[in-house]
């Protein structure tokens, strides 16, 4: 790559030479940072057509500066030509999400400000508006539904039904109710960069009918917190995906962000609320594009934390990015996350807590810690001893980041051996070695995780899998609920 002449017509010899070399890492560093999108085959559904003109119109110069999106464009007569050659009804969605036993949301884009409703049967449970404020996306909410009971629901668009058909329309099941005797699946994993030889995994997922799936975070690959527009593009491209939209029309989706969809490569966002001043607007974007029952404290304490329940299951969505500063606070939460987590530990009376991270819980962890909770070594014990002291029983740790499939033990002198189950390898190519001191480690092609829970026995039972992206079966552990208690 050839530099500009500022490098190379400086001053002195030596200068020149300071200059070259500033400019090499510059360049470099940048190259490493935001990695170049895998292109689209020309041949492949929707995609084909869709992904070269994306990349063009958005962010070939980023013609339309770094704060763009399809609200941008979609007037334009090559848009609305692609619309009309793909039917394209929706330019995104629909996609399940903030499920529980009596209600969800439904979360679209449409390709034009448009009236949109969500019908269950002939009957219209839901309507709203897409308009350019929010990048034409929105979330409709669907209340007084009944417990464990399937639903197939269709999308109108200013009146145009989507699916049609009762056969073609999506359905999902709601969850059980607290306490309820019950027996589901929920796949989890990370790093999942768009990725088109890989994009068949989602239909492997769709595939196991999970009552949800749980992004771990590195979830596209953006590494670019500056630029909004690149954000928005990259999350188009995997949501006009055909296989990605029959996963999550058909199962909830929870998400949460890691270094590479929240700044670049290990980044820590450090405790302030608006400094850098890239952080809210990262935020504004990860919200037009998910379905989540929350987004940390608001707006006036964002991020990506937040918790909900499947049934007599809770699970506690951590966000290790946004208020992340090691140096001085040694904090991965933050002071308002970690109280949100300690106190919404003790009072959780579920049967099984899971709680997630974008990063390894390990003290095993890759880097020595240094972009692990192995890196706050205080904050990581005060959550474990806070599960110690309280004897709060049936604590399961997920995890991502690592470019493999882990499980490890991490033994507690005042309390029961902890369970951490960590996958990073949903559409990505490269890979991180396998670890000796796990229980399992495994690193062959891409794959994912579930964690079943039937709540039927006496003793529930959890049994963690790691599942290929053909479905194979590579790996099971179960752990009885008796076996984590003190």
């Amino acid at each position: 790559m050839a530099l500009p002449r500022v490098f190379t017509e400086l001053g002195s010899p030596m200068l020149r030479c300071y200059w070259l070399f500033t400019g090499i890492l510059f360049f470099c560093g940048a190259m490493l940072c935001a990695k170049p999108p895998i292109p689209t085959p020309a041949d492949a559904p929707v995609l084909g057509d869709w992904d070269p003109y994306l990349l063009k119109q958005l962010l070939e110069g980023e013609p339309l500066g770094k704060d763009a999106g399809i609200r941008d464009i979609f007037h334009r007569d090559d848009f609305k030509n692609l619309v009309s050659k793909h039917s394209l009804k929706l330019f995104g969605g629909p996609m399940l999400g903030d499920l529980s036993d009596v209600g969800g949301s439904v979360w679209l884009r449409t390709a034009a400000p448009a009236k949109v409703e969500v019908l269950i049967g002939d009957e219209v449970k839901a309507s709203g508006r897409t308009t350019k404020a929010g990048d034409l996306a929105t979330t409709l909410r669907l209340d007084g539904l009944l417990p464990q009971t399937v639903y197939a629901y269709d999308i109108a668009v200013d009146g145009e039904r989507v699916f049609g058909e009762e056969k073609k329309r999506p359905r999902f099941s709601t969850f059980p109710s607290r306490g309820a005797k019950a027996a589901f699946e929920v796949c989890f994993g990370g790093g999942a960069r768009y990725n088109h030889a890989k994009e068949r995994i989602w239909d492997t997922i769709a595939a196991r009918n999970p009552a949800a799936f749980l992004w771990l975070g590195d979830n596209l690959y953006i590494d670019d917190p500056k630029s909004r527009t690149r954000q928005r593009t990259y999350y188009y491209r995997r949501q006009l995906r055909p296989e990605f939209r029959r996963l999550v029309a058909r199962s909830a989706q929870y998400s949460i962000w890691d270094d590479h969809d929240f700044g670049a490569n290990d980044v820590s966002g450090g405790i302030a609320v608006d400094k850098p001043d890239w952080k809210i607007p990262v935020w504004r974007v990860f919200k037009e594009n998910w379905v989540n029952p929350a987004y940390g404290g608001g707006e006036e304490q964002p991020g990506c934390w937040y918790s909900f329940n499947i049934g007599d299951v809770d699970f506690f969505m951590t966000d290790g990015r946004y208020y992340r500063d090691f140096k001085k606070e040694k904090t991965m939460l933050g002071e308002v996350q970690k109280r949100w987590l300690l106190d919404s530990l003790k009072a959780s009376t579920a049967t099984f807590r899971v709680i997630a991270s974008g990063t390894l819980w390990t003290e095993h962890a890759d880097k020595g810690g240094k972009d692990s909770w192995w890196g706050v070594k205080k904050e990581r014990e005060e959550i474990l001893s806070l599960i110690d002291r309280g004897n709060i029983g049936g604590v399961i740790l997920l995890s991502a980041d690592r470019h493999r499939t882990d499980v490890y033990q991490i033994h507690r002198p005042d309390g029961y051996t902890l369970y951490e189950f960590e996958t990073s390898k949903l559409t990505n190519d490269h890979t991180h070695g396998t670890k000796k001191e796990a229980l399992f480690s495994y690193n062959k092609g891409n794959y994912f995780g579930s964690l079943s829970f039937d709540l039927n026995d006496q003793d529930p039972v959890m049994t963690f899998r790691c599942i290929t992206i053909e479905g194979k079966e590579v790996y099971a552990l179960p752990l009885k609920r008796s076996a984590l208690q003190k």
